[in-house]
């Protein structure tokens, strides 16, 4: 067995490569695992693995194997289908999984029973109906979205009558699984909330929404009193005691911040968080291994996120090398 190490799952999303390396300099040693043996993470890693998809009867026994062999103090899962199977894994292994608590991350994943939830709580949300229900007196514009997905896939913005009938016919063999929701005219937010298990809101980070093209582009932090008061109180009443991510948009009729997802996980934003001042991954790991994080909870407004390529060139043998490195565990 390997010097304790830190995981960090989906190696391939947009923010990672920049996370393994922040790590790195605060003196961690990384393994970083992807399905995709081309995602840019696993060269940045320490050491990599391919692993099956989480919905593979493979992966608990692939991600189980990898936690022995590189003594896993810690695993970051930041792909939704892999929240659940490692905190179950990380309560039969006894190592800290960097996320909510499961009965927040299950809620949060079902996109219907969230907003559903939410409304009895009385925190508020967009009008949210299953699309076999219809409807009903839900005024155009809606979103179609799934009521279990990520990443704004299959998501569309419905603006007329006749486009609304066609996708009631078209997605009626799934129509259970589809949700449509009041679109909410106004700015766009996604926000970091860091804490941890004693329930504790150490920093409520919001970032406005300039450019979004399935993740976000462009985004600036903005100081905004309802949103931080909002993200707080979603704490106090749904208990995720972990960090996780609100995604809303702030009613210009109304001036409410409405909820219309939760991520129960860090968002690729958290590069924007950090830069801003919250080294929200740092702190939580720390809080996680019962470390008292040295850390800033203040922050900068009006620092932007400009999200763009980063090319690497290394020679190809040693891309090779890497290449052949990554492999299925056992």
């Amino acid at each position: 067995m390997t010097s304790s190490s830190v995981l960090i799952t989906g190696a391939g999303g947009a923010a990672v490569p920049a996370l393994i390396e922040r790590l790195q300099a605060a003196g961690r040693r990384v393994v970083a695992v992807d399905a995709d043996p081309n995602a840019a993470g696993l060269y940045v890693a320490n050491r990599a693995y391919r692993v099956p998809f989480a919905a593979s009867p493979d992966y608990a026994g692939a991600m189980r194997g990898i936690c022995r062999r590189e003594g896993v103090e810690a695993l970051i899962p930041l792909v939704d289908e892999e929240l659940l199977p490692c905190a179950a894994l990380g309560d039969e292994l006894g190592i800290a999984v960097i996320g909510p608590r499961p009965e927040f991350i299950a809620l949060s994943l079902d996109k219907y029973e969230l907003v559903r939830r939410m409304a009895e709580a009385g925190l508020p949300v967009p009008t949210t109906r299953l699309l076999s229900e219809g409807p009903g007196d839900l005024e155009l514009p809606v979103v179609l979205k799934p009521r279990v997905g990520r990443g704004s896939r299959d998501v569309h913005i419905i603006r007329t009558r006749e486009e609304l009938e066609a996708q009631i016919v078209a997605r009626e063999p799934c129509e259970g699984n589809m949700l449509l929701q009041r679109y909410v005219e106004g700015p766009e937010f996604t926000v970091s909330v860091v804490g941890w298990r004693d329930g504790r809101v150490r920093a409520v980070v919001p970032k406005q929404v300039v450019d979004k093209r399935g993740i976000t582009r462009i985004a600036i932090t903005r100081r905004h009193a309802a949103i931080d008061a909002l993200c707080r109180e979603i704490q106090a009443r749904l208990r995720a005691d972990g960090p996780f991510n609100v995604q809303l948009r702030v009613d210009a009729r109304s001036g409410l911040p409405l909820t219309f997802e939760i991520n129960p996980r860090f968002s690729t934003t958290i590069t924007l968080t950090q830069a801003a001042g919250v080294d929200e991954l740092g702190a939580v790991l720390d809080l996680a291994l019962g470390i008292e994080p040295q850390a800033s909870w203040d922050w900068r407004e009006g620092v932007t996120l400009i999200r763009r390529t980063l090319d690497s060139f290394v020679e190809e043998r040693d891309y090779q090398a890497k290449l052949d490195e990554i492999g299925r565990v056992p």
